[in-house]
């Protein structure tokens, strides 16, 4: 099984896959595929697997690619302008990622739930309560907002990030939240009061955008509803 991630800043994902080799993508996710490819959905990981994933925002149901009796080719794409990237998960790896990014995965990766430690991380951490948990072995694709940064975090490390823009890392490390600074300058600054805390070991994923900015910086120049004035 091969890939290649396509275009700059709106990407999508080509794998190649040779017969009786599969991958379970999002629902919708898919862009194209050649001509021998069948799809199915499944509750892959059974039914509590479903509704973990029902409740971190994803479909119930994946979808299974199969080339069938020949080698073929899908691609999948993400919803948002952004960056997609690989994270191989093993037995002695597994990565924590924020609940909407999953894309696709190969067939040996297992999906699951983790929740935040910390109640102040969920309220205030820009993630929830409810993380992504991704383990067994293969390569899971996931997508983010904008550009992405990875940094490798070395035991007692600590990276400030704000809030929101934590893609994903690695289970080794730890996530919390910290005071961002004063009142003052937390009011007037721009910054917010808290920002979002990752300590290391391990590999941290971060992206330059998330969705809720891109919406709120666009409310300005929406068209504003007319204010009918009735006659007295």
């Amino acid at each position: 099984m091969k890939h290649e991630i396509i275009g700059s800043n709106l990407q999508m994902v080509k794998i190649d896959l040779l017969p009786g080799e599969g991958i379970f993508a999002e629902a919708g996710a898919m862009v194209n595929m050649t001509g021998s490819f069948t799809m199915e959905s499944q509750l892959k990981g059974g039914i509590l697997s479903g509704i973990k994933r029902a409740v971190v925002g994803e479909s119930l149901f994946l979808t299974r690619f199969s080339p069938g009796e020949g080698a073929g080719v899908v691609s999948f794409a993400g919803t948002m302008p952004g960056k997609i990237f690989p994270v191989t998960v093993s037995p002695d790896r597994e990565f924590i990622a924020r609940k909407d990014s999953f894309l696709c995965c190969h067939e040996g990766v297992d999906l699951d739930i983790a929740f935040t430690s910390k109640i102040p991380a969920g309220l205030f951490g820009g993630q929830g309560f409810i993380l992504q948990h991704m383990k067994g072995n293969g390569t899971t694709f996931l997508h983010c907002c904008g550009d992405i940064i990875e940094l490798d975090l070395k035991p007692g490390d600590v990276v400030k990030v704000q809030t929101g823009l934590v893609r994903g890392f690695d289970d080794t490390g730890r996530y919390d939240i910290a005071r961002a600074c004063g009142i003052r300058t937390s009011r007037f600054g721009g910054e917010g009061l808290f920002v979002t805390t990752l300590t290391g070991p391990g590999k941290v994923v971060l992206q330059s955008m998330n969705i809720e900015k891109i919406a709120a910086s666009l409310i300005p120049y929406l068209p504003k509803p007319e204010v009918k004035v009735k006659p007295v």
